[in-house]
C-alpha cells in the first residue's frame, strides 16, 4: 500500500527538505590539513548541489550519506523530492569538527505541487566524512517516519 501525501504534508515538509542545503566558501585561518579537507568538502558540495539543481537525483545519490546505508535504496531516495531548485549557491563552511561539517547554502526554489514559486532561503547543510569522502546528510522529518 502506497502512503498518500497530502498538500498539508508537503507544506510541513518544505522547511525540513530545505534543511538539506549546504555552503561552499572557504574560511580563512585554517590549518593546512583542514584546508585540504575543506577544499574537498566544497568541491563535493558544489558538485552535489549542481546535480540537485539540474534535477539529476540519480547522479546526486552517490553524494548522499544514505547511499552508504545497505538498507537504503535509490528507489526510495528518488521518491523524496517535491522541490524544484531555480538557483543554489554554496555560501560557506560554517564549521568542520572531525568527520562532521555544516555548510551555509542559499537557494531559490519552488514547490510545484503546491503552486508555491520563487521562495528563497539560506539553510545549514550537514555533511559527513565516510571513508575519507564527504557525503551529504539527508535529514529526516519526524512528521514522516521512514517506511519499514
Amino acid at each position: 500500500m502506497t502512503p498518500t501525501i497530502s498538500r498539508r504534508h508537503l507544506i510541513l515538509a518544505a522547511p525540513v527538505l530545505m534543511t538539506g542545503l549546504g555552503g561552499c566558501a572557504a574560511t580563512g585561518g585554517v590549518a593546512a590539513s583542514s584546508e585540504g579537507s575543506e577544499a574537498a568538502l566544497l568541491q563535493r558540495a558544489k558538485a552535489y548541489w549542481a546535480l540537485i539543481r539540474s534535477n539529476d537525483r540519480v547522479g546526486a545519490w552517490a553524494y548522499e550519506e544514505l547511499s552508504k546505508d545497505p538498507s537504503a535504496t535509490l528507489e526510495a531516495y528518488l521518491k523524496r523530492g517535491g522541490i524544484a531548485f531555480d538557483a543554489v549557491e554554496v555560501r560557506g563552511v560554517k564549521s568542520i569538527e572531525g568527520d562532521r561539517a555544516i555548510l551555509n547554502v542559499w537557494a531559490r526554489y519552488s514547490l510545484p505541487l503546491l503552486r508555491v514559486r520563487r521562495q528563497e532561503s539560506t539553510v545549514e547543510d550537514e555533511w559527513r566524512k565516510i571513508g575519507g569522502v564527504w557525503h551529504h546528510v539527508q535529514r529526516r522529518s519526524s512528521f514522516f517516519p521512514t517506511p519499514e
